[in-house]
């Protein structure tokens, strides 16, 4: 028998049952490949490999399917035959309840937020903007008498500081960073985004979508000059950096970076009748590929310091000196000013002259709603919203959820009711906060601690924890989740 199951841990699972349900007693070999293309599919069936080298991706698959249904069977019917008074179904759920009590915990911060006017002191010199550096005040009287000692007085620049720097590349896409983006750029939802690259997956235009990896096997190197030369409709932006040989760089090809699959990539199929979202997420990943080889954004980066008798006063600006990868992103209209940066005049240290000072009135504002892209990439933190991309790398180890299950759990939350959308934004209903109410074991709803049991799934993977641990250590979570909900706390 050949396993030419999905090369994923949810494909090795469901080929496993069909066999074991089979009572299959042959020998067995796994094809494994990362993409549909004729030529994929050929170089696969020639490697292909012994079943019994996915055994601990099948261990992984079978502890998590087990500690889904386990959990997810008695804590529903648990919590509803406790709280749900015989009409409401209390669904509980091993990724599906610390993802909602996220969500509730920012509708509570939400609620509770107390809006603080501040004062901040400001002045204009040479028709620039500079900000005092001090804590913002509390009160407008203070604000104005701010104003009163800084006027008649001169503005000198103390200092002003040029320093070149580089904006690195973006990373490829895997699952969760193409969600967040189709999300971002045009409204998709996580699933649609999902059922999207999937599709362009079985047209064999883009590699296996089911990844959380953001690197390329370092055999791929020989083939991306290849990838990128067939991406005809992208000439005009591919011939740059085919004129000269790609570097194998460490940021982008990396076998310790991967474990089964590499980041999503076009295949160089050519691509033909796309239209709609399908088109839209094509660019996105064509594109995305395109600018990790293109050289980094080159900017210059300015500070100017001035002061006011002992007051200090900053202000900073951007000027991009060479786009780079920008290039890719911005067409023709790369050499304008763009919108976010700030050119400076030129300041001299030591000059000196009149200014105009003023205060500037504001208001604290609450935490803000979850979107589904802040939402995906708190799950992925494991509860943290986090921008940096090496950062990211560190922690999806113990992210909730899987960049494959994660648009599904959103989409379960919205179907419970729990849920709702509200424009772009994701708010709890009263069910989803009674729900997360009446969760007092905080087990249940941590996100770092489902991260941690993400982490042992992996571990199951890497054959360095075994399936009968994790479920011991389940079944005992449940026991004194069960006795604690029954019998109430301290028994």
């Amino acid at each position: 028998v050949i396993n030419c199951g999905d090369a994923g841990q949810e494909g090795e699972l469901i080929q496993r049952w069909v066999l074991l349900k089979a009572k299959c007693a042959v020998p067995v070999k796994r094809l494994w490949i990362s993409s549909l293309t004729e030529e994929a599919i050929k170089e696969g069936f020639k490697k292909l490999q012994d079943a019994s080298k996915y055994d601990n991706l099948f261990a992984a698959g079978n502890s998590r399917a087990i500690g889904d249904w386990v959990l997810g069977i008695n804590g529903t019917r648990l919590y509803t035959k406790k709280f749900g008074k015989n009409k409401t179904t209390l669904s509980v759920g091993r990724v599906q309840t610390p993802t909602l009590a996220m969500i509730v915990k920012r509708h509570h911060e939400i609620a509770q937020f107390k809006v603080e006017h501040f004062w901040e002191l400001k002045t204009v010199y040479r028709k620039t903007e500079f900000s005092c550096q001090i804590n913002r005040l509390n009160s407008k009287k203070r604000a104005e008498e701010g104003v009163a000692y800084l006027k008649d007085k001169l503005f000198k620049i103390i200092s002003y500081e040029q320093k070149e720097g580089k904006e690195g590349n973006p990373r490829l896409y895997d699952l969760t960073s193409l969600q967040v983006d189709s999300n971002k750029k045009f409204g998709y939802s996580a699933e649609d985004t999902l059922k999207t690259v999937q599709n362009l997956y079985e047209k064999k235009l883009v590699s296996y979508p089911r990844v959380d990896t953001t690197y390329l096997s370092e055999d791929l190197h020989a083939k991306v000059p290849g990838i990128l030369g067939n991406l005809k409709s992208y000439n005009s932006l591919t011939e740059a950096i085919l004129a000269a040989p790609i570097k194998k760089s460490k940021t982008i090809f990396n076998n310790k970076k991967i474990t089964d699959h590499h980041a999503v990539i076009p295949t160089g199929v050519p691509a033909q009748g796309l239209q709609g979202s399908e088109l839209a997420i094509y660019d996105l990943i064509c594109k995305r590929f395109i600018a990790v080889f293109y050289p980094p954004c080159k900017v210059s980066n300015t500070t100017v310091i001035g002061r006011v008798e002992k007051l200090e006063f900053k202000t900073s600006g951007k000027q991009i000196i060479d786009p780079g990868w920008r290039k890719v992103y911005s067409g023709n209209d790369i050499g304008k000013k763009q919108e976010d940066d700030k050119i400076l005049p030129l300041f001299k240290k030591g000059e000196e002259g009149p200014h105009e000072p003023f205060f500037h009135e504001g208001k604290t504002s609450p935490p803000k709603q979850y979107t589904e892209a802040t939402l995906l990439r708190s799950m992925e933190t494991a509860g943290k919203f986090v921008e940096d991309e090496d950062m990211r790398e560190v922690m999806k180890e113990n992210g909730i959820g899987r960049p494959s299950t994660r648009a599904n759990i959103i989409e379960t939350l919205f179907k419970r009711n729990y849920i709702e959308r509200k424009k772009k934004n994701i708010q709890a209903t009263p069910l989803g906060v009674h729900l997360i109410g009446t969760i007092q074991n905080e087990l249940l709803k941590s996100p770092e601690l489902t991260g941690q049991w993400e982490y042992k799934l992996r571990q199951i993977e890497k054959g360095t924890y075994t399936p009968h641990e994790f479920k011991s250590e389940l079944y005992k979570m449940i026991r004194e989740l069960t006795d604690e909900v029954v019998f109430g706390r301290g028994r």
